[in-house]
């Protein structure tokens, strides 16, 4: 009978240890994670098992959600009441998300985080909200520099500009027209980036009389008078997008261009050591290059609030913001890692991490979204073709944040 006795006991052991993990797993919050990866290499399902088996109370819920119709699922999300517990977001949509009361503030959350002291320098105060608020939590980013063919600067015996004045020098003994040029300028959508480097560096500013001020005006018209005067830069930039200064920057058509990280595996592997890269030049007392984020976002939503900032928090750390990037092929957020970056090539991650303490947003409303999209290229392309002059130009920007 002992036998028996001691079998039915274990058994019953067994039975009250299988039922208690039973309700430890249906008593486990599962937090609702939304981000978009397009590169079918995707970490994601190896960070949720290394995040899940130090979080056993915790189960991760990921989905990849296609970018072309992310914001519109997200809206409609948290319209509906079925939003995620986070997400990966950016700083066009803050805004807008922060007028619906959907972020939930995250400030004594970073502040009370062990991460936070590896955080680059400059990120929290680039993502902080339209009221001040830390509503983001930074997990990869870019920043433009100056991208130079090294070859074509060695052969002219030129180093890489560091101020205005050595880049327009710098342009003007590298243009041997028509079969090379300077400078490789985006004057078509999404260049006023490049613009910005040497507009908003010297007086200019995105608000009322930001753009119309001496200072401004007469750096943009620095900027015309380098396509219309100095002739350093193609004469196709009216037009050309992206596509057209990489390729002709690739076919030694342009010596030097404008552009972040994201390029440098292309032209590596088109030029290999004849491309390097600089932080973009500094014109009088002023350096300003633009900055590209990506972060994380707890909704106000969540039921499981503090498992949410763990996860998106556990994504922001070290190693895991590491693995984070190898999908999206931009930079790491932290210090230890950008120092062991492997993904680009050394001289690329220096140009980008030396550029991010003067790096800059613009300010988050609906004109600077119409500048961004399609205003400023219209006024560009005719200031450039001579349609009208650079105080004409600043004038029409100017009425956008003037309203």
């Amino acid at each position: 009978m002992g036998f028996f006795k001691t079998f039915a006991a274990g058994l019953a052991v067994a039975a009250t240890f299988a039922a208690s993990m039973a309700i430890g797993s249906a008593q486990a919050e599962t937090v609702r994670f939304w981000y978009h990866f397009d590169n079918p290499a995707n970490p994601m399902s190896e960070l949720v098992a290394k995040f899940e088996k130090a979080n056993p109370g915790i189960k991760i819920d990921a989905e990849n959600v296609p970018w072309n119709s992310y914001y519109d699922n997200l809206y409609t999300a948290l319209i509906g009441g079925n939003a995620p517990d986070a997400a990966m977001v950016k700083l066009f949509a803050q805004p807008r998300l922060v007028e619906m009361g959907a972020l939930e503030p995250l400030g004594a959350r970073i502040d009370a985080w062990p991460g936070k002291a590896d955080l680059l320098d400059n990120l929290l105060e680039l993502n902080k909200g339209p009221d001040g608020k830390q509503y983001y939590l930074p997990i990869q980013y870019v920043v433009l520099y100056l991208y130079y063919r090294t070859d074509l600067l060695a052969a002219a015996g030129l180093k890489p500009p560091t101020t205005c004045e050595e880049f327009r020098d710098a342009a003007i003994k590298l243009t041997k027209a028509p079969e090379t040029y300077g400078f490789g300028l985006r004057g078509g959508k999404g260049g006023w980036d490049q613009w910005g480097a040497f507009v908003f560096s010297q007086g200019g500013a995105l608000k009322p009389g930001g753009l119309t001020n001496p200072q401004a005006v007469a750096a943009n018209q620095w900027v015309i008078d380098l396509f219309r005067k100095d002739k350093v830069i193609p004469p196709s930039a009216p037009n050309d997008g992206f596509q057209e200064i990489i390729g002709a920057f690739k076919a030694g058509k342009t010596a030097m261009t404008i552009h972040h990280i994201g390029s440098s595996k292309d032209l590596v592997a088109a030029l290999g050591d004849k491309v390097s890269a600089v932080p973009v030049p500094k014109c009088g007392d002023g350096h300003w290059t633009s900055y590209g984020d990506e972060s994380l976002a707890v909704f106000s939503t969540s039921p499981s609030k503090d498992a949410a900032w763990k996860w998106i928090s556990f994504l922001a750390e070290g190693q895991n913001n590491v693995a984070f990037n190898s999908a999206t092929g931009q930079m790491t957020v932290t210090k230890s890692g950008a120092k062991d970056w492997k993904l680009h090539e050394r001289r690329f991650v220096d140009a980008t991490v030396d550029s991010l303490p003067f790096a800059h947003v613009l300010p988050q409303n609906a004109a600077t979204s119409e500048f961004v999209n399609t205003a400023w290229q219209t006024a560009m392309q005719r200031a450039l073709t001579g349609q009208i002059t650079s105080q004409q130009m600043m004038e029409e920007l100017n009425a956008l944040v003037a309203q």
